[in-house]
């Protein structure tokens, strides 16, 4: 189990369940370091405090103490079992700019002043290059997930806040963003192994030939696109990513379900999502499109629902 967890969360519980001999499930934290990136949202700077705190400094007056802050507390993850990390973004920002010019924006957003579109692009992009690195380094996955437009009613997040249920798909422009981060690291060769995720089912095609821009040696399927998420993993919307990834990418390295949940109701989606693996793949051999050879349909099932992951996640 990866639970989702703050860079500024002291992973007390983590620890806790660590020393407990007669605890046989590995919990492990997974790095979600949103506030740390959303420059341009309220609360931004009370973040950057409880973020200096949980590293043990007194304050964080530039971009690089940033940096370095997120790496001792992924260390602090690492040294728990983390495997993966988790990033909501409403699009994949990919816009370079100098150390110093970074350095600016984020000095002027500790003095109060938002940022426009193009810096927060900027800040965003440095920092996602920098964690990527370090999850590279590290062996730490890293999730990507865009396209959703949050709080779209108004009145209702005056009422309720966030997260209340008020969200919807998005059309972004996501590809553009994805290679070029993509591409940058591979030039470097610090690509860490990605998960891609888009809540626009439209995108399940494009990210299936992303994925195919960037395998590499020794880690079958080190890019994925991952299970259909949120509005997605329906009947329609699971069938609809499976068909996608067998069409275009290699259906047997995928790892398959995932639970982002808050709730212990929704784990059954994992029984649901088997379900409907089976009869997909069940269906390819009634159709003569898949030879029926029991031993290599073992393995495929076995591998999406349990083993890929698990060599995936070094479990």
């Amino acid at each position: 189990m990866g639970t989702t967890d703050d860079p500024t969360d002291n992973l007390q519980w983590h620890e806790r369940i660590a020393t407990q001999k007669d605890v046989c499930a590995l919990v492990c934290p997974s790095f979600r370091p949103d506030k740390a990136l959303n420059i341009g949202a309220d609360g931004f700077i009370e973040y950057m405090g409880k973020l200096a705190e949980s590293a043990g400094r007194p304050a964080l007056r530039t971009v690089q103490q940033v940096c370095e802050a997120l790496s001792e507390r992924l260390e602090a993850f690492k040294a728990l079992g983390c495997r993966a990390s988790d990033h909501g973004l409403d699009s994949i920002p990919f816009r370079p700019a100098p150390v110093s010019e970074v350095e600016r924006i984020f000095s002027e957003a500790l003095a109060g002043k938002k940022p426009n579109q193009q810096d927060i692009e900027k800040y965003q992009t440095h920092l996602l290059l920098h964690l990527s690195r370090e999850y590279h380094r590290l062996d730490i996955a890293m999730q990507l997930h865009y396209s959703c437009m949050r709080n779209v009613n108004a009145r209702m997040y005056a009422e309720m806040g966030p997260d209340t249920g008020y969200d919807m798909i998005a059309r972004q422009s996501g590809a553009a963003g994805i290679v070029r981060l993509l591409s940058a690291l591979d030039a470097e060769g610090k690509c860490p192994k990605t998960i891609l995720y888009s809540l626009d089912p439209a995108d399940n095609a494009i990210l299936d030939s992303v994925i195919g821009c960037f395998s590499a040696e020794g880690v079958p399927g080190k890019f994925q696109h991952g299970s259909a998420w949120w509005f997605n993993d329906t009947l329609h919307g699971m069938y609809a990513q499976l068909e996608s990834l067998a069409s275009i990418g290699v259906l047997g390295n995928f790892i398959g379900m995932l639970t982002d949940s808050r709730s212990f109701l929704s784990y059954p989606r994992h029984e649901y999502f088997r379900r409907i693996l089976c009869n997909y793949v069940g269906r390819l051999v009634e159709n003569g499109e898949y030879p029926p050879n029991e031993g290599a349909l073992k393995r495929i099932i076995e591998g999406i629902c349990c083993q890929n992951a698990m060599r995936y996640f070094s479990l």
